[in-house]
């Protein structure tokens, strides 16, 4: 019992220090870091899920990090082609 619930609490952790931390991080301004930063916050709710079910978590990661990252890359091809200094 004590396990799950260490599992539980650490992806907690990690999912609230990630998101304060790439949110508002250090002024990065390199958007691969970003993209990279967000990885984070994934491992932590991968956590969470992995408590309760190990297909669960692991489809959760998959998809949670494809879509983060073609969104983030979108968001970054379009900020390049207005023109917007990274």
């Amino acid at each position: 019992m004590l396990e799950t619930q260490i599992w539980f609490y650490t992806g907690a952790a990690l999912v609230v220090i990630g998101s304060i931390a790439t949110v508002a991080g250090p002024g990065v301004r390199d958007p691969i870091v970003r993209i990279l930063n967000t990885e984070i916050p994934a491992v932590g709710v991968s956590l969470i899920f992995l408590t309760y079910n190990h297909t669960l978590a692991l489809l959760t990661f998959i998809a949670a990090t494809t879509i983060m990252t073609l969104v983030l890359l979108r968001a970054v091809i379009r900020l390049e082609e207005m023109g917007v200094e990274l």
